[in-house]
């Protein structure tokens, strides 16, 4: 069966643009037909805790003799690692915050991105090569060229390395700018261009959905 592996990050449970989207996503999935599934992991009401240990960037095999390892760690790292390898496709909600990632996705990245076990130090280790990603990355400010946050995003940089450079997966990244427009009065005047990108990315996600969810 198809599976979809759902994961979000915001803190904010009412008015998250990035939970919107990332549901939008989930659930034109699940329209395509009753055998689409959806694997969904809340990293906000459900964190993971830190790694115990750097030795959990290792594969078993390259860790030194010295290196110990809690055996609950070790299985909550294969769980992770299980989850993403068995979805066909994975959409992951990533709110802007303070110019960077949630802490609890950049969690979730430590526990997946394994040298030597899903992504390359000493042998070709890319199991998860080609698997399709969706990232949905809302900020509240812009940060394209021109504007004066250009240069500052140190969000999708730090998600696309890991996980379409290092791991190999085929990453698309969905933004929606401006999302405190109706907040910030100083980005009030920008409301509709806020209303038109989240138009945008909201159809992106059916779109990119359908199309995956076909392949």
């Amino acid at each position: 069966m198809p599976t979809l592996l759902h994961l979000d990050s915001s803190a904010d449970l009412r008015t998250s643009v990035s939970r919107a989207l990332t549901a939008r996503f989930a659930t034109t999935w699940t329209e395509i037909s009753p055998d689409h599934l959806v694997v969904q992991r809340d990293l906000h009401l459900d964190p993971l805790p830190h790694l115990p240990t750097n030795a959990l960037h290792w594969a078993p095999r390259l860790r030194t003799a010295d290196e110990v390892v809690p055996a609950d760690a070790e299985q909550l790292q294969k769980v992770l690692i299980e989850e993403l390898t068995n979805a066909d496709v994975v959409v992951i909600g990533a709110p802007m915050y303070n110019w960077g990632m949630p802490s609890t996705l950049k969690a979730w990245i430590d526990y997946v991105q394994v040298s030597g076990l899903t992504s390359i130090i000493d042998e070709p280790t890319q199991p998860l090569a080609g698997k399709p990603v969706v990232i949905v990355s809302s900020r509240g400010a812009s940060y394209g060229a021109g504007t004066p946050g250009e240069g500052t995003d140190f969000e999708v940089p730090s998600l696309v390395q890991p996980l379409g450079v290092a791991m190999g997966m085929d990453v698309t990244v969905v933004t929606t700018e401006l999302t405190l427009a109706t907040r910030l009065p100083a980005l009030n005047p920008f409301a509709g261009q806020a209303a038109d990108e989240l138009e945008k990315a909201a159809q992106a996600m059916v779109d990119l959905a359908r199309k995956l969810g076909a392949a």
